[in-house]
């Protein structure tokens, strides 16, 4: 995800360069750097940071190094898009909430792609508009070709349902109040160690219903979609589309196999959007509060894995984040 966007600040997006890798393997730094002419290699962000040698920061670490990173670039007062989540787990969310709040103004966006998906935003101002009546329920699907065997069952919830944690009650305009895992018979191509696929349920403050299928072994390509049931109609995003053939008595049409261009254009949107903001001192996206409501429906998400309605108890939202 780093090298991603190395590639894509260093040719697609404007009003930014990158000058710092930072990695602790010396291969993958001086690979990501060779992308960059000029940008110079260090082990550690904080190596960076005493050599002036930055004035923003791209998080692209995994999770579990997130608060390492973020807590330094906050006491520098940096500007900081940090891909998710924000952190692993709601303390250490709350801890860089905390430390986040000791600067004048929110520093952390962070990296929920799918807000900036136009078909995503087509759904939520269909949503807002009220055109259709109210929103009743949502349908969603996750669906990967397959995962490697590192992937854990904690995994399906906290790197793949993460995204729907954020982006329904983006949509919804509500929090995820409670967290059900419901699981249907097991693929047998799944990795020996996952009992999946799995169906989400989640219950919005508002009384929205949402199902989220989660499918990490589905085999044919990379597919997230989602379904909306109003009063009056239907919506749906995320369906197959370009060149569509009729051949040998078949019908078909192309369908991703990974995220990187599912998402291309909502990547490319999040990182200008956000270098552009920190161009005017602000954000523009997703900030540290989301991501640790984020934290808390995980945290209970995991806990549904072993059956039962958890509930999802969100504090007040300081001040700060209004």
């Amino acid at each position: 995800m780093g090298a991603d966007h190395v590639t894509r600040i260093t040719h697609r997006i404007s009003g930014a360069a990158v000058t710092a890798v930072v990695e602790p393997d010396p291969g993958r730094a001086g690979a990501a750097a060779a992308t960059a002419t000029g940008a110079r290699t260090f082990a550690r962000l904080e190596d960076a940071l005493d050599a002036d040698a930055l004035d923003a920061v791209l998080v692209a670490t995994p999770g579990r190094y997130h608060e390492a990173v973020l807590l330094p670039a906050l006491e520098a007062g940096l500007p900081v898009l940090c891909e998710k989540p924000l952190a692993p787990d709601p303390e250490s969310s709350w801890r860089v909430l905390q430390a986040e709040q000791k600067l004048d103004r929110p520093h952390i966006q962070v990296g929920f792609m799918r807000r900036f998906d136009p078909e995503y935003q087509a759904l939520r101002e269909l949503i807002a508009s009220g055109d259709a009546g109210e929103l009743t329920m949502l349908r969603c699907v996750h669906r990967n070709p397959a995962v490697p065997d590192s992937f854990t069952q904690q995994m399906l919830v906290n790197d793949s349902v993460v995204h729907e944690f954020d982006v329904v009650p983006w949509l919804a305009g509500s929090d995820v109040r409670s967290v059900e895992v419901k699981y249907p018979r097991r693929n047998r191509l799944s990795p020996a160690h996952l009992r999946e696929p799995i169906l989400v349920i989640m219950e919005l403050a508002n009384g929205v219903l949402v199902d989220v299928e989660l499918n990490v072994s589905v085999q044919f390509g990379y597919q997230v979609a989602t379904e909306a049931v109003f009063d009056s109609g239907l919506a749906r995003i995320g369906q197959p589309s370009g060149l569509q053939t009729w051949r040998d008595g078949r019908f078909s049409v192309p369908d991703h196999t990974s995220f990187k261009t599912r998402f291309a254009t909502a990547f490319e949107a999040q990182v200008q959007r956000w270098v552009d903001a920190v161009g005017r001192g602000t954000i523009d996206g997703p900030n540290a509060w989301d991501g640790y409501r984020v934290a808390l429906a995980c945290e209970a998400g995991v806990k549904a894995l072993d059956g039962g309605v958890v509930p999802v108890e969100i504090p007040e939202r300081p001040a700060f984040y209004a």
